[in-house]
């Protein structure tokens, strides 16, 4: 029991993860904090989730015939995109039941995480800021740009309107609202109108997706949400 106990409090202060959560079932709790960080480090001082550490986790925890299910917890800014969407799509791809709930905030590419779990689920005091995708640093002033920046973009309203209960042109119009963000386009929703707008699935707290984790795990099947049928694109 010592051991376990070390073994837990070892795994929360090196990557901020719960292997074993002493419950009645096991559940794999992964918390996704700050700044995702992709291919670039991200400067000095600044909380980060680094996707290498994220990725054999979930591997594991879907390997381990001693996990249950897994919490996925989300209070992120955003980050990298390609790094967000590769920790999401790895999430909508696992067999073993997976929630996620919204903590505090769920902004930019943190809503694919957030939607890419069987179930998800936020607080009503998070909020989720939807906004066109970003870029910082040296950028080439050629069509070619624009055209990388729009597919980019198109990569993430499908996989978000594919894992959640939003239209594409919906999505599109969030992201593209003016009046809301300071200096920015976008639309920053609270907990229940991300409910309202079909982004998550319920409100509720970390109680609820235990509870909905272990109805799964009861019932020893998951139901995985069906992708919704994709708006064809008007000429």
């Amino acid at each position: 029991m010592q051991g376990k106990r070390e073994d837990s409090l070892c795994s929360i202060t090196e990557t901020g993860s719960v292997l074993h959560t002493g419950g009645k079932y096991t559940i794999h709790v992964l918390t996704v904090v700050g700044l995702i960080e992709g291919h670039t480090l991200a400067p000095e001082g600044q909380k980060t989730t680094k996707y290498e550490h994220v990725i054999p986790q979930l591997i594991q925890a879907q390997e381990d015939p001693d996990t249950d299910g897994i919490l996925i917890l989300l209070n992120t800014v955003g980050g990298d995109v390609e790094a967000g969407l590769a920790l999401a799509e790895l999430i909508a791809g696992l067999i073993k039941p997976t929630a996620t709930l919204v903590l505090g905030g769920g902004h930019s590419i943190g809503i694919p995480l957030a939607v890419s779990a069987q179930r998800s689920f936020i607080v009503p005091s998070a909020t989720m800021t939807v906004h066109p995708v970003r870029h910082s640093g040296v950028m080439l002033g050629v069509p070619e740009t624009m055209t990388y920046f729009e597919e980019m973009q198109q990569r993430i309203t499908d996989f978000v309107c594919n894992h959640a209960h939003i239209s594409p042109s919906r999505f599109r119009n969030l992201m593209h609202q003016t009046g809301q963000l300071v200096l920015d386009v976008g639309t920053m929703l609270n907990g229940a109108q991300a409910v309202q707008e079909g982004l998550i699935d319920c409100l509720g707290s970390v109680s609820d997706a235990l509870r909905w984790l272990y109805m799964q795990i009861e019932k020893g099947h998951t139901s995985r949400k069906q992708p919704t049928q994709r708006e064809q694109p008007s000429l």
